[in-house]
């Protein structure tokens, strides 16, 4: 059975241009029908879904086409590719998490530093990774 542009984006809660945008970066695929219209598997809904838990977690979207490309554009994921994924994503995650408590942890260092000199600061500039090279507020975002 083939759905249409707007039967999927309904089903899977997303806008239609998001679908446009999951192929246009190679997600997911469609075929299209002698009036040139998108059609698309069924399978398309479970691969979105694993796009949307991905995003959800805090994953790219290159991230996520990373781990989408070892399978074929052409059928869902199954259940041990699905716990595959997670179990590579668990890596990236777990060291965003100690990432993130880190922050946490020196963002009260903050107080009173002014980044003037970003020689002592732990979250933009490490064990004064920069310290040789760069001074001050060129390091700011």
């Amino acid at each position: 059975m083939e759905l249409s542009v707007g039967e999927v984006a309904k089903r899977a809660g997303i806008k239609v241009s998001t679908l446009h945008f999951y192929e246009q970066k190679n997600l997911i695929t469609s075929t299209r029908n002698n009036g040139n219209q998108r059609r698309y598997s069924k399978y398309i809904l479970r691969r979105i879904a694993v796009i949307k838990a991905a995003q959800q977690v805090g994953l790219t979207l290159e991230e996520i086409s990373e781990s989408l490309s070892v399978l074929p554009l052409n059928k869902a994921p199954t259940k041990k590719q699905w716990e595959a994924m997670a179990k590579g994503w668990h890596q990236t995650l777990q060291a965003r998490i100690n990432k993130l408590q880190r922050l946490q942890q020196d963002l009260g260092s903050c107080i009173g530093c002014g980044c003037m000199s970003l020689t002592a600061c732990k979250l933009h500039n490490p064990d004064d990774i920069y310290g040789g090279e760069n001074n001050g507020s060129k390091l700011i975002d």
